[in-house]
């Protein structure tokens, strides 16, 4: 065997006397491949690389933690199933590894970690999503081989152990054959500007894409932008209503003397983007509606719905595109506004979707065929009094428009085991709220439309 390579990171296996390692993948093949999802896994096979290649988690940085006796341990979950300790680079096999690794640097007497119970997950103990699994695929499997490590994880924390049936009582009815499947999102790890360079065709055009700040580049923002809160609770309505990718039109005025570009009013297209045929349609009815209003295009925005909003390739060239457009013949400058709005990103923080503005500039006169550069948009966010007539109005054609379609999101299924797609949408536009409280009780009523289109 060859040694390890000079600054590789150590490898922690020690899971204490309640170890569950990983599997290794021969022995993962030997479970799956002997009798298929049918016969009982045991406890100690259902590991993070089962989970993981069944779209119950997924990778990222920074998604597991731990919190014990007052100190909190945060770790990266890697691609195959392997924890790296943020604070030391360490790597651990499981989630008892490295558990119990954190529990001895506090109590040096403790002898196991309990992991599956004190690792969590974005917020939610890892053996509930072993309990989901085991719903999902083995519905007559014994859930006590997961209760009990929560039991012994309550008592380690100085808490009130609670009966395992005491649990099963405050339990949602039917959360784990509901729960939203996380099998459609996919990794997508972004790069950074500096690694593209020259442009390539075969490079992937949905390869996201880091956005840079204008003084890394050596710049100062050029314009000053505020948003309206009501174009951004419009917005992110929209993006919530479907798992597929949708678009809309930005309309503001600009200011040449201030440099101010204000947005004021979101237009959603109601239609699919490969849907060419009522596209024109579409956009030559919101031009009409910015007509009407005295107002100019002044951006656009779209959603990655369970990617994070962060700009592609592809975006990057259309957003280039926008700005040359609306630039126009006389060579005036006036900024387009970019946003992605990204809902069900399960990297996001809690419930509300991010939104991020960005900008894109051209890439340097000697070297005409680099990407653009996409940088982030610092924007001045600005609370309306009320909730517009015009705004519910759009609310509501959306929801007529998405009702029967395939891709609606399905409001009654779970978004993470303790909150319904529904409660993440009222608590992403809540935090778009106008000052007029009444607000929440107009929405109620949009709710209930969203409510009767299953």
């Amino acid at each position: 065997m060859g040694s390890e390579p000079p600054g590789s990171p150590q490898v922690v296996e020690d899971g204490g006397e309640e170890d569950e390692e990983e599997l290794s993948g021969g022995e993962e093949a030997d479970f799956r491949s002997s009798s298929g999802r049918g016969s009982l896994l045991t406890r100690r096979g259902i590991t993070l690389r089962v989970l993981l290649k069944d779209g119950l988690v997924e990778p990222g940085d920074g998604v597991l933690a731990i919190h014990y006796l007052g100190k909190n341990f945060v770790g990266d979950l890697l691609n195959d199933g392997k924890i790296r300790w943020v604070e030391t680079g360490q790597i651990f096999n499981s989630p008892s590894a490295w558990a119990t690794h954190c529990k001895r640097l506090v109590n040096p007497a403790k002898k196991s970690g309990c992991g599956w119970a004190s690792v969590r997950y974005r917020g939610h103990k890892l053996a509930q999503f072993k309990t989901t699994w085991l719903h999902k695929y083995q519905p007559s499997a014994d859930m006590s081989m997961v209760s009990e490590e929560d039991d012994d994880e309550d008592e380690e924390e100085g808490k009130a152990a609670v009966p395992a049936d005491e649990k099963n009582k405050n339990n949602k009815p039917g959360l784990n054959d509901v729960m939203v499947s996380r099998r459609a999102d996919r990794e997508r790890i972004p790069v950074r500007y500096c690694t593209l360079g020259t442009r390539d065709a075969a490079r992937d055009p949905h390869t996201l894409v880091e956005l840079s700040a204008f003084s890394a580049i050596n710049r100062f923002q050029p314009f000053n932008v505020a948003v309206s809160s009501n174009v951004l609770l419009l917005m992110d309505f929209h993006c919530h209503l479907t798992s597929s990718e949708v678009v809309g039109y930005l309309g503001g005025r600009w200011d040449t003397n201030t440099q101010l570009l204000t947005v004021l009013r979101a237009f959603p297209c109601r239609t699919r983007l490969a849907d060419r045929d009522t596209a024109s349609a579409v956009e030559e009815e919101i031009c009409q509606n910015l007509f009407m209003r005295g107002l100019s295009l002044v951006g656009w925005y779209h959603s990655h719905p369970r990617g994070p909003a962060l700009p592609s390739l592809q975006d990057i060239d259309s957003q280039m595109d926008h700005q040359l457009r609306l630039q126009g013949s006389n060579n005036g400058f006036q900024p387009c506004l970019g946003i992605i709005c990204g809902p069900y990103y399960h990297g996001n923080q809690g419930v509300a979707s991010t939104i991020t503005p960005f900008w894109v500039v051209p890439p340097p006169e000697q070297r005409p065929n680099d990407y653009g550069i996409p940088v982030a948009v610092e924007v001045t966010y600005v609370q309306d009094n009320f909730l517009t007539s015009d705004v519910l109005n759009e609310m509501m054609l959306l929801v007529d428009y998405y009702r029967t379609a395939p891709d609606l999101v399905q409001f009654n299924q779970y978004w993470c085991p303790e909150t319904t797609m529904m409660d993440k949408i009222k608590g992403s536009l809540s935090c778009h709220a106008p000052k007029d409280q009444a607000y929440s009780q107009i929405l109620e009523h949009v709710y209930s439309q969203l409510s009767t289109t299953h």
